[in-house]
């Protein structure tokens, strides 16, 4: 219950704050999809830590959410300690640019 409030929250954030994916570059975000696609590239997937999660698919999320969702576990607004430890290692142009390669479907995941 408290991953969709928080996911509520963050798509709220979004929509108020204006946070887009602007000058995020596709093709420079190949350089670290690496680190999204061991787990949001499997159909189905759901991972056991902390606690049982589906894992959602990326492609075709808008840029701003993905990028405002990013922030948020980088932040720690958003708890779950791997997704917190990607975050943190990107810059926002990274998470920029993996946004514009998500949301322009990239991979289909």
């Amino acid at each position: 219950m408290q991953g969709r409030r928080l996911l509520i929250a963050a798509i709220a954030a979004v929509a108020s704050s204006g946070a887009t994916a602007q000058g995020g570059d596709p093709e420079a975000a190949r350089e670290h999809l690496s680190m999204c696609i061991g787990c949001h590239g499997i159909p189905g997937y759901r991972t056991a830590f902390p606690e049982v999660y589906p894992v959602p698919k990326l492609g075709g999320q808008h840029a701003a959410y993905l990028v405002r969702a990013l922030q948020a576990y980088r932040s720690g607004e958003r708890m779950h300690p791997s997704m917190r430890a990607v975050a943190e290692s990107l810059t926002d142009q990274q998470m920029a640019d993996l946004a514009a390669y998500y949301a322009s479907a990239g991979g289909g995941q």
